[in-house]
């Protein structure tokens, strides 16, 4: 494994982020020193005559959350109740993204971070959607089933602005051991996202941002320690952007204030995070359907908004988090962690829209929902390590909870508002006022236990990885409309999971994976013959095997994987409900990420996955793919710190998608596409701070191109849009 080193906080604005660290040797190279330095010529040549101020360079010992060589992605990362681990030593696929990463893409949600390079992780560039949408190995996975600080339920409901995070981490497929059920049932994968903390030297900076057309915004970000060992820190950040997007009529308005408090001491630490968050859309992307027997169209400008310019979607959430950690021993520590989050939201807008023919006419449905949820989560836990003669255990066990209740309201339909008009020049009648009836109440409650043992043989090079979870599920609902309880759901499952890794050398590290996932089962309608019907959870099982080459400054990772997971639906001769279809997914994956040559980095990778439905009564479907999912995916991420200038860095991103199917018999599919981005950052003083300035230009070419969204076939990709931000430090 490469030695990986990391500066201070003020290091931030070396202009050309260090292009591998090193193994050691007797001295530390003066690049790598003035790449770590807080000068914007720090990359200046050896032997230069330009005069240098005095730098500090400060290493900390390389850990599991550390910056790989590159600064873009972690060493590894939280693997549920296992805790963290290096990547190297982690018998799943995982990437974490770093807080330099999310700030050079400048990204103003999560997908923007995870759908970059990764190929594993699809999404279809839509701008101003209700919501995130993104898909992990084929399978759609919820905004809302994101973790925060490892807690279900505490992060922002529908979309989250990036800016409070030092750390984006993904494991992907299903993980019910590791992480408990996740509210939504997402299978595909989760993410984490880890709160910023303060670090050890002071931080005051403040970003401007600017997207097209008109979109402006500032980010403030203060971190401070106190105390003689600075054990208490304290970190803030605000956010406030507003203004018109790249797409017509479309506004995107975020705001954000978030704190985290942290102490730490001897074998004590503890922590706490507190934010609020506003996120509005005017102009909603939803997407379209298409009428029986009408062909994909063309698609129009990429600018074109499909939704009426009155729509809008808004989510206001706040949430508190504590946590505490206690070192019971040199070998066992025991922790606790309890958040509580309330999220409303309103929508007003299209509720489903149809293309009608070849021409482009389309009618549109209106619709108008709103909900209010809070929710509390919390874990308790206990881990450790001891010996059995020559075998090392390192052992884990936690119960968690997860509780919400949920207020619906609206209406499906609004009368009088239904519009037809065409996707080419789209135009809308007046918006209607909302209007918002009770229609339902759901209470949900999610227990579960696990216990984990990860096995070590022949000085660690072969590790056995065994678990269990128990997980219970209480759910009740309430229709407002007519006072009807349905019947208490009530069911648990228990969920195995398996995995071995083997380093085969110093270099290398071949591992496999058992594992399952767990996703709320459901209740047969009242239109089957077992109407109210309770089913029990079902589970998604992935089997997996993987190699992980770590060369030092550059990293590979290969997976071939298998998940299978439950479907329902109605035997149209029985009518009877029941768990009895299946959606296959078989694919193989490469990554790569770090830095293979002096001031080049590159991530990215290719991914196949062939996602079959095998079990199905819809006609036509059977033994077809899944809608939604491109089979193909390959992305490549690329920087190059140009010599010539120092402090400027080039950066570029290429993503192709094959096509999609939107259809359950295939016959009809948005076709793939090909997207490039461009950009540049350039680090300088001014006035004897430091300042570094970022450009992007995102789909250059203006791609016009279809994909699918959530709840419909087709939605527009975003336009040509131009980013630029400036920070500076005080």
């Amino acid at each position: 494994m490469a030695h990986r080193y990391s500066s201070s906080r003020s290091a931030r604005f070396a202009p050309l982020h260090p292009p591998f660290a090193r193994k050691r040797s007797a001295f530390i190279p003066m690049a790598l020193l003035l790449g770590l330095a807080t000068q914007p010529q720090a990359w200046a040549e050896e032997g230069s005559a330009a005069a240098l101020p005095q730098v500090t360079v400060k290493e900390q010992a390389a850990g599991p959350t550390s910056a790989y060589a590159g600064g873009q992605v972690t060493s590894g990362g939280r693997v549920g109740l296992l805790g963290d681990k290096d990547f190297m030593e982690t018998p799943f696929n995982t990437v974490g993204y770093t807080e330099q990463f999310i700030e050079d893409r400048q990204a103003q949600s999560i997908t923007d971070v995870i759908a970059a390079t990764d190929p594993t992780v699809f999404s279809n560039g839509a701008s101003g959607a209700w919501s995130e949408n993104y898909a992990i190995r084929g399978f759609a996975s919820g905004a809302s089933d994101m973790t925060f600080g490892g807690l279900f339920g505490m992060a922002p409901y529908y979309r989250t602005t990036p800016e409070m995070f030092e750390r984006i981490e993904v494991l992907k497929g299903p993980s019910a051991l590791l992480n408990g059920m996740p509210p939504g049932g997402s299978v595909g994968g989760t993410v984490n996202l880890v709160p910023k903390r303060a670090g050890k030297d002071p931080l005051t900076r403040i970003t401007a941002t600017y997207m097209s057309d008109a979109q402006f915004g500032t980010h403030l970000d203060l971190g401070r320690r106190f105390g003689e060992a600075r054990q208490f820190g304290i970190r803030f950040n605000g956010v406030y952007r507003d203004g018109d997007g790249a797409v017509g009529a479309q506004q995107k308005k975020a705001q954000l204030a978030a704190l985290g408090l942290d102490w730490r001491g001897d074998r004590v630490r503890i922590s706490a995070d507190l934010y609020s968050s506003d996120d509005r859309v005017n102009g909603v992307t939803r997407g379209i359907g298409l009428a029986p027997g009408v062909g994909v169209p063309k698609p129009p400008r990429p600018d074109t908004l499909l939704n009426p310019d009155w729509s809008y979607a808004e989510t206001k959430d706040k949430a508190a988090v504590l946590r505490g950690e206690f070192d019971i021993s040199d070998s066992v520590s025991a922790y606790a962690a309890f958040g509580f989050s309330e999220s409303d939201y309103q929508y007003n807008g299209a509720m489903s829209s149809q293309v009608l023919n070849a021409a482009g006419d389309f009618e549109t449905k209106m619709g108008q929902l709103a909900f209010n949820v809070k929710k509390q989560s919390g874990e308790v836990g206990l881990k450790g390590r001891l010996y059995t003669g020559s075998v090392k255990h390192q052992w884990a066990l936690n119960a968690t909870h997860y509780a919400h209740k949920q207020n619906d309201y609206g209406r499906r339909t609004v009368p009088g508002a239904d519009w037809t008009t065409n996707i080419y020049h789209p135009q809308w009648g007046p918006a209607p006022a909302f209007v918002g009836p009770h229609i339902s109440e759901t209470e949900v409650r999610l227990t579960s236990y696990g216990l984990a043992d990860t096995l070590s043989f022949a000085q660690d090079r072969v590790q056995l990885t065994l678990g269990v979870r128990y997980q219970q599920v209480v759910s009740d609902s309430l229709n407002a409309m007519n006072g009807v309880r349905a019947p208490r759901y009530n069911e648990s499952a228990t969920t195995p999971a398996v995995a071995l890794l083997v380093k085969a050398t110093e270099k290398m590290s071949l591992y496999a994976n058992y594992i399952e996932g767990l996703s709320q089962g459901a209740r047969a309608p009242l239109t089957a013959a077992n109407a109210n019907d309770v089913f029990p959870p079902y589970k998604t099982k992935q089997k997996e095997l993987g190699m992980k080459l770590d060369l030092g400054e550059f990293a590979h990772t290969f997976s071939l994987y298998e998940i299978t997971r439950p479907s329902s639906y109605t035997d149209p001769v029985s009518n009877l409900f029941s768990f009895g279809g299946e959606q296959r997914n078989r694919g193989v994956e490469w990554g790569f990420f770090g830095s293979p040559l002096r001031g080049v980095r590159l991530m990215g990778g290719v991914a196949y996955v062939q996602p079959k439905v095998t079990k199905t009564t819809v006609a036509g479907a059977q033994g077809k793919m899944a809608t939604g999912v491109p089979k193909l995916q390959g992305k490549l991420g690329a920087e190059w710190d140009m010599p010539a200038v120092p402090g400027l860095t080039l950066n570029a991103n290429a993503t192709a998608v094959s096509k999609q199917y939107i259809s359950a018999d295939n016959g009809l599919w948005a076709s793939g596409r090909t997207t490039y981005d461009l950009g540049a950052r350039y680090a300088t003083r001014v006035a004897g701070k430091p300042v570094l300035l970022r450009a992007t230009l995102l789909n250059v070419t203006n791609k016009a191109y279809w994909g699918q969204p959530l709840l419909s076939s087709l939605a527009l990709g975003a336009p040509r849009t131009l980013a630029l931000s400036a920070s500076v430090d005080f």
